[in-house]
């Protein structure tokens, strides 16, 4: 190795390398990538399944080459894509691999009466591939069964098909609804023969119908594989972030078009994945240390919801002081999952009041894999058991409907109110079309919202508020205590 004229110095490709003395151990690394408890698939025994020319630390794709042949048709390999430091794939192996679109052009005959199927499972999956190719989707509408528990009548059809009843009596707030009433399904009932035999067809809808290449869009076509969520799974735990870690099985498929699921699903797939990547023994551990909090504290409360394999899925906890607060400053509580989240991305769900000197209080705590309603009825329900079935009189929240139906089952008594800054980061969404809202209004609420020390600075500075900027007809500014008035709306 020399310089040249330039003073660059010149490389001899032919120039021996010398490997270390002392082979480097990877074996402490390999249980970075074991198969994840909650998978329902296993890694592949077959050596052929990948090419491997480095140690492999990710599956993404990067650099410039990747962009401009991203969404391509023509043939791409995912070299071309890839770091010398990743593992590749070759996308023309026919092993195992992203599920792609492949029959397409495979057309099936529109349904018609006396068509026979040997399982429901045959029944659906034709009429899944009849819509997928007319631009709708499916659901089962209904299914009867007989005395042994034995499906013998199905109605297929289109998603949105029906009529939406509503429970709720207030018309003045009507639900909106996707629901079109559409008459477009199938019946089949369970002949004598064990076939499943079409009795009535309705093929004509009251809707217009999506472009067919559309279609693998619609809820009832999608699917996320297991070689796919193998893929994703294996990338977020090395750090990948979710757009390049998406691409790399843009780029497997061969382009957008060859795929069954959105990047939306690929989300939705992760987040739940890291729910749930505590293992079989992390429920257990966490039991063992909810045991020796409980000896060192009689007044500890516990509670986990495991899955059927031991994986840890909520939790909620509570200790003697924060049970013994709850006694005297328990009438307002808030309920805030925006906090923070673990590094197994479930959220912490912390239960909060306010002592006599103004000082926040916990007041019991939870983790949580979900943000649904029911997630949300079971730790309500642990906590109120916890503080010996008293409900608090008010609880203050951010706007989240699931929390909201949570909140209505679990606390029917409880007066639900909104944080106010959830609210006031809404502001600008809400009142922003307004003439003065930059020239008076925003300013305005602001000082009657938190400079005001006594309920009747309030009521002046809000009616003075309303009057100014003719605010009357607005929703939400006039009732605000329709349904009672009570502290701690400021917190």
């Amino acid at each position: 190795m020399g310089e040249n004229e330039d003073g660059m110095h010149h490389f001899d490709i032919n120039m021996p390398y010398n490997s270390p003395s002392t082979p480097i151990d990877y074996s402490p690394f390999s249980d970075s990538f074991e198969m994840p408890p909650y998978m329902s698939y296993s890694p592949s025994s077959n050596p052929d399944d990948f090419r491997q020319e480095v140690p492999p630390t990710s599956t993404v794709p990067t650099g410039t080459t990747f962009e401009q042949n991203l969404g391509s048709t023509s043939r791409m390999t995912a070299e071309s894509c890839l770091d010398a430091n990743d593992m590749v794939f070759d996308i023309n192996e026919d092993l195992e691999g992203t599920t792609v679109v492949e029959n397409d052009e495979v057309r099936v005959e529109a349904p018609r009466s006396g068509m026979e199927f040997d399982s429901m499972a045959d029944l659906t999956a034709y009429y899944k591939q009849y819509a997928k190719q007319e631009g709708f989707g499916v659901r089962k509408q209904r299914t009867r069964k007989d005395d042994e528990g034995r499906a013998v009548y199905v109605t297929v059809g289109y998603a949105r098909g029906g009529k939406y009843n509503p429970t709720n009596n207030n018309i003045s707030k009507p639900r909106p609804t996707t629901r079109t009433d559409c008459k477009a399904r199938v019946n089949a009932t369970l002949s004598k023969n064990d076939k499943w035999v079409f009795t009535t067809v309705e093929n004509v809808h009251n809707h217009i119908t999506v472009s067919p290449k559309k279609t693998r869009f619609l809820r009832s076509h999608k699917h996320l594989d297991e070689y796919s969520q193998r893929i994703l799974d294996l990338n977020d735990r090395a750090g990948i972030r979710m757009n390049k870690n998406f691409y790399s099985l843009v780029v497997d498929a061969g382009g957008f078009e060859n795929l069954q699921f959105q990047e939306k699903d690929c989300r939705n797939f992760i987040d739940k994945a890291r729910h749930l990547r505590l293992g079989k023994g992390g429920g257990e551990a966490l039991n063992q240390y909810f045991q020796r909090m409980r000896d060192r504290n009689d007044g500890f409360v516990s509670n986990m919801d495991l899955d059927d394999e031991g994986r840890l899925r909520n939790v909620f906890w509570a200790d003697a002081r924060s049970r013994a607060a709850y006694e005297y400053f328990g009438d307002v509580v808030t309920f805030d999952t925006t906090y923070l989240t673990n590094r197994y991305g479930m959220p912490f769900a912390p239960f909060v009041g306010v002592n006599h000197h103004g000082q926040s209080i916990l007041l019991g705590a939870g983790l949580l894999s979900n943000e649904d309603t029911e997630t949300f009825v079971w730790l309500f329900r642990m906590w109120l058991d916890c503080m010996n079935g008293r409900a608090p009189k008010a609880m203050i929240t951010d706007q989240d409907r699931a929390m909201k139906s949570a909140i209505a089952l679990v606390f029917p008594e409880t007066r639900h109110r909104y944080c106010l800054w959830h609210i006031m980061r809404k502001l600008p969404e809400k009142l922003g079309s307004h003439a003065q809202f930059n020239a008076g209004l925003k300013t305005d609420l602001q000082t009657a919202l938190y400079d005001s020390h006594t309920s009747g600075e309030f009521e002046e500075s809000w009616g003075h508020v309303i009057a100014k900027y003719d605010l009357h007809g607005i929703n939400g500014f006039n009732p605000y205590m329709r349904k009672g008035l009570f502290g701690f709306q400021l917190t």
